[in-house]
């Protein structure tokens, strides 16, 4: 049999699906499991959206341009200056998902065997993005303890080596919910341009930030304009991680061409889900306050019963709508097995995300789970009594 390549035998698995068929296993067995491992909302999505595919007058459904449909990319520059970004239309490429914007940042910045500092722990995926394209990431870990703030510039200035080519932060945070300030900000804008780097800004969960705080985005910037490439996406704004559609953005007009070849080679995104998109544009921002108001309710109630969980350790997030909680236990990854596997609690039991996954330091989160606070409170409440039974008996086993 032929030989499969080192890349594709070293891609490393997700650690938010790759326990799908033990869940799978558990619903076969009757037993109802608590999705608390993936950022699927429950949220509905905005009913204009859904009509405005249905009612489409499409009789050919032809592809669009490699960059997006222009009225498409119109719009998305107008809901940019609504929140006071300077971004024209045609520094916006349409991408069929956060996914591929990454994906094209990382192939047009890096070579193989070039660098990308990140904070861990970070989106698991990016390992993935990475290895597909020969980059290696080197990471500087964050802390539970200071709620995964950014580690000292000094430690991020340690890893700058001849083969870095950009940092990228994921802001607010997936998978901690950490929201980076301002100061936090200037630090990295200070670093980039000390050292001639990109820095790559995942900003999708940007609608969600909670306590007053203010989100920043790194392309308020100016001086970062040739340094700075923001991902975004559909996806979890307007609760229609189906569509597909992601938004990849830079100034740098080299870049941008560079990106353009990309999107070319694989023709055009997804003509259809563009409709939903666009239509996404047009909610009111009612719908943002009502669903950070939903989300908020959800964190503090996920976090309040955590924390009476005997030695649990977890955070408040700031944005976004997950936290990481470390457990009593030494291995999450067998634990999370054995409560799909060989637990249930009055017939039900929950799915969390081992945290060892989001880091690339061997070692690292092997106590953590990432949970995802997107059920509704009372299933956020049971999910977490769960957990707790869960806990209890497993320890005892152990």
């Amino acid at each position: 049999m032929p030989n499969l390549s080192q890349k594709g035998l070293s891609m490393p698995e997700s650690p938010i699906r790759k326990l799908v068929p033990y869940a799978t296993d558990a619903k076969r067995r009757g037993i109802h499991v608590y999705h608390l491992n993936i950022g699927q909302p429950d949220i509905p999505t905005p009913e204009h959206v859904l009509e405005a595919v249905r009612k489409n007058d499409i009789r050919v459904l032809s592809y669009s341009q490699s960059e997006g449909s222009p009225g498409h990319r119109e719009k998305i520059s107008r809901y940019y200056a609504e929140h006071g970004l300077d971004i024209r239309p045609e520094e916006i490429i349409i991408t069929t998902g956060g996914s591929e914007a990454l994906s094209f940042a990382f192939a047009c910045i890096t070579d193989p065997g070039d660098e990308i500092i990140i904070p861990e722990p970070f989106y698991a995926n990016y390992n993935g993005f990475a290895r597909a394209n020969g980059t290696r990431i080197v990471p500087v870990t964050s802390h539970i303890e200071d709620g995964f703030a950014l580690p000292p510039t000094g430690e991020i200035e340690k890893k700058i080596g001849r083969h870095t080519k950009a940092l990228l932060i994921c802001n607010p945070g997936n998978p901690t919910g950490y929201l980076y300030t301002r100061e936090e900000l200037e630090q990295i804008r200070d670093l980039v341009l000390r050292y001639d780097l990109y820095v790559i800004a995942d900003e999708v969960y940007r609608e969600f930030v909670y306590d007053g705080a203010e989100h920043v985005s790194i392309m308020s910037f100016p001086e970062l304009k040739d340094h700075a490439i923001l991902v975004d996406s559909v996806s979890k704004r307007y609760s229609m991680c189906g569509a597909r559609i992601g938004y990849f953005v830079s100034k740098n007009r080299e870049l941008m061409a560079t990106a353009l070849k990309f999107a070319q080679a694989r023709l055009s995104p997804p003509s259809y889900a563009q409709i939903a998109a666009e239509a996404a544009l047009d909610t009111p921002a009612a719908y943002f306050e009502e669903v950070n108001a939903e989300y908020k309710k959800r964190r503090d109630v996920l976090v309040n019963e955590l924390q009476k969980i005997p030695d649990i350790t977890v955070s408040s997030p700031k944005g976004a709508f997950y936290c990481i909680a470390g457990l009593p236990v030494a291995d999450a990854d067998d634990f999370a097995k054995w409560m799909l596997k060989d637990f249930e609690y009055h017939g039900k039991t929950v799915m969390v995300a081992p945290a060892a996954g989001f880091y690339a330091s061997e070692g690292l989160g092997k106590n953590q789970v990432r949970i995802a606070y997107v059920l509704e409170t009372p299933a956020l409440i049971e999910a977490v009594e769960i957990l707790k039974q869960g806990l209890s008996q497993y320890r005892k086993s152990r």
